[in-house]
């Protein structure tokens, strides 16, 4: 075994408690990339930043997925920092290699019915949360908002007369998201003109307003009530629905990017590949030339 690479093993093994798997892992990927390295006449602590990005390209191009490559390369840098550290090189090679870029992951849409169940449900729950709960899941759903701009709605945010409500998102940035009849009505049942607040959602917290928190464990408590797994549900997937149901009825992409609050198109372009992921399980599915 490279001296360098024993001497960084024993390392971890001391000074972090690593497991036996883990220092197993370590071995392995650094004594793959050493063979890589010996292929091309270097040493594994002398390898150039060239030379280790020559490897991390060798990964992909061997099928190695995205979140395999960055855990060697996560390795990679561990080692050399090590070897930095330790004064056996001046420099760390692996401080300019980008990370692999990991695929964004969705969560499952809910069917239509499921958020039409999940809304009836809603309304039965106890007391003042359920009229609560249905004004919050109507408004996620009709207007795919972030859980942040919900809870965060000021009282004057949603009038009467008007199908738009004024939303302030990420980065400050300021959009009109239209919501409809149902979630409108839902929302303004709840105010109370004896108790006037500046939240549309207030609450005896430190912030004024339904926290979060609260949020989510309204929508799981709603989920239950429906008979849905809760794991399934929460207001992030409630605006993934939102998305997936406007795609799946046509809407433009340009459009949905504006409505979500999007700052890149690149962003609101991951809803297309859950729409081909769903036609491609339609066509294996149900095409009689698939079985």
């Amino acid at each position: 075994m490279d001296r360098h690479l024993e001497a960084f093993l024993e390392m971890l093994a001391a000074e972090r408690g690593a497991a036996r798997n883990t220092l197993a892992a370590y071995e392995a990927d650094l004594t793959d990339l050493a063979g890589f390295l010996r292929g091309r006449g270097t040493r594994l602590a002398e390898a150039a930043p060239d030379l280790l990005r020559a490897y991390l390209a060798r990964l992909t191009d061997a099928g190695l997925s995205p979140r395999t490559a960055a855990r060697r390369l996560a390795a990679l840098r561990q080692f050399y920092r090590f070897l930095a550290r330790e004064g056996v090189r001046p420099d760390d090679p692996t401080e300019l290699l980008d990370s692999p870029r990991q695929p964004k992951s969705l969560p499952k849409a809910l069917r239509a019915a499921e958020v039409t169940a999940l809304l009836e449900a809603a309304g039965r729950l106890p007391g003042r949360r359920g009229p609560l709960a249905v004004a919050l899941l109507e408004l996620l759903y009709s207007s795919g908002l972030r859980a942040s701009e919900l809870v965060g709605l000021p009282a004057g945010a949603l009038t009467a007369d008007s199908p738009l409500i004024l939303v302030r998102g990420k980065g400050n940035k300021e959009r009109l998201v239209p919501i409809s009849g149902r979630a409108r009505a839902a929302a303004l049942a709840l105010q109370d003109p004896e108790k006037p607040s500046k939240w549309l959602f207030p609450s005896y917290g430190a912030s004024g307003h339904l926290t979060r928190q609260s949020l989510a464990l309204l929508v799981k408590e709603a989920a239950l009530a429906a008979g849905l797994d809760p794991e399934r549900v929460s207001p992030h997937v409630l605006r993934h629905s939102f998305a997936t149901h406007l795609l799946e009825g046509g809407a433009d992409l340009r459009a949905l990017q504006m409505l979500l609050g999007h700052a890149d198109i690149a962003t609101t372009q991951i809803y297309t590949r859950v729409m081909e992921e769903r036609l491609r399980d339609l066509v294996e599915t149900h095409h009689p030339l698939a079985q």
